[in-house]
């Protein structure tokens, strides 16, 4: 049966991710997680969340570096076929912050939040998604 409240998709791919699965569950949104963006692009294909919030890890020398910038290029890159009014939320370690201009300039960021992030921090980055994101 499919929910009537928005979505919302974590992408868990560390420890360092917040479970902040209650506060969703408080603004009126339904708590997705996925381990891996392989695995979060099979969600999105199936459950198009509103709302994605995931972990940026900036390409260091991988085999993705010189042409993709991060761990979430193809996933965000996914969005406009499969979820295309997503808001993205990306959360990035402190020494990582600097890159995470270089996503932007590639696909739509609607918020960013240094980690660690609390409760707080993502309810004042999700108010102003929320209350634009489009009905139905």
């Amino acid at each position: 049966m499919h929910t009537t409240r928005p979505e919302i998709l974590s992408v868990r791919e560390s420890p360092a991710h917040p479970d902040l699965d209650a506060l969703y569950r408080r603004l009126g949104l339904a708590p997705r997680q996925a381990r891996s963006v392989r695995e979060a692009i099979r969600v999105v294909k199936k459950h198009p969340p509103t709302v994605l919030v995931g972990e940026f890890f900036y390409g260091w020398g991988n085999n993705y570096a010189g042409v993709n910038v991060s761990n979430l290029d193809v996933l965000l890159a996914s969005l406009p076929k499969y979820a295309p009014d997503c808001r993205v939320v990306v959360l990035v370690e402190p020494a990582e912050r600097q890159f995470v201009d270089r996503l932007a300039a590639l696909f739509p960021v609607h918020a960013t939040l240094v980690q660690p992030v609390d409760a707080a921090q993502m309810e004042a980055a999700l108010a102003p998604l929320l209350a634009t994101r489009p009905t139905g």
